[in-house]
């Protein structure tokens, strides 16, 4: 891991306010950029369950785990579709933030969203931390290889299980040609990380506008994420007003949580209420890391900008 300097707050990207940025060009003169990540997942029948919604009896984990395998399957079987209808008749991009065995384990989920044309970003093959998935560099390799078969183009982006890396991710990604990793959730606009092997762009994500926080982890009511969702946009909107520089706005989402039915009015409601803002543009994780690249380039020394 490359630490030069053990006082600053982040090992990889000195700190300034977001806010006191060089200037950035709009989007077709729209300056929230809103990235949709549904993260697809398997999580194999014959393992304990990364999270659980209904907690086994006495608090012992059991295998298999029917109830909360069946949670993330209905997810898969019938929150995904919702959820690619909704984005289709909107004719909205999104990202799939994709284990690389849903090729195998969910075929008709991943033919769906080939079709669709989301763009796939490197997740893991299964949902299991890199913290805990040795060797790293092979699970990484594995992953990628997976969804450059599948889809016939290699990944761009990584998004880790659980956001979690070990100390050596960065570097990890970076020499396996990965370009921007969405796990670093520290900014409204992207970073360059300093790595030992190169800089790799940090594009934002979100850890407040995320359903797998808000609901299965505060366990907030159903119209929580879209009031967030609101708020955030009417700031978001209020600042690059005063001060021109864009945002980025991600959505973390996942079919078992926002595609069940009692929510599922809400994600649309949250759809519409960003596409009727003049300032708002979808793009995928690739486009914003162009986007951003395109005017601030990567750094030709270990030093981010």
């Amino acid at each position: 891991m490359l630490i030069e300097n053990d006082t600053m707050s982040h090992p990889r990207v000195p700190y300034r306010f977001s806010d006191e940025r060089p200037p950035l060009q709009s989007v077709g003169g729209a300056r929230i950029l809103v990235h949709v990540v549904v993260n697809v997942e398997h999580w194999p029948f014959d393992q304990a369950m990364p999270r659980t919604l209904l907690t086994p009896p006495h608090g012992r984990a059991s295998v298999p785990d029917v109830p909360n395998f069946s949670w993330v399957d209905y997810g898969m079987r019938c929150g995904l579709p919702r959820m690619l209808r909704a984005l289709q008749e909107r004719a909205l991009p999104a990202s799939a933030s994709c284990n690389a065995s849903v090729i195998d384990a969910y075929p008709r989920a991943a033919e769906a969203m080939l079709a669709a044309g989301w763009e796939f970003i490197g997740h893991g093959v299964h949902q299991k931390s890199l913290q805990d998935a040795a060797p790293e560099a092979e699970v990484i390799g594995a992953a990628l290889d997976r969804l450059r078969a599948f889809t016939g183009q290699p990944p761009r982006g990584w998004l880790s299980p659980g956001l979690r890396e070990t100390e050596r991710t960065p570097e990890v990604l970076r020499e396996a040609g990965v370009e921007y990793v969405c796990d670093w959730c520290m900014d409204d606009l992207p970073d360059w990380l300093r790595t030992s092997s190169g800089p790799l762009l940090a594009v934002p994500y979100n850890l407040e506008l995320n359903d797998s926080v808000i609901y299965a982890v505060e366990k907030h009511s159903s119209p929580e994420m879209l009031m967030r969702l609101s708020r955030t946009l009417a700031l978001f909107e209020r600042e690059v007003r005063g001060t021109g520089l864009p945002r980025v706005l991600a959505l973390g989402l996942h079919p078992h949580i926002m595609g069940v039915p009692h929510r599922f009015a809400d994600f649309e409601a949250m759809l519409d209420r960003l596409m009727a803002s003049p300032e708002v543009a979808f793009l995928q994780g690739s486009g914003i890391a162009q986007w951003y690249g395109a005017q601030v380039p990567a750094p030709t020394d270990e030093a981010a900008p």
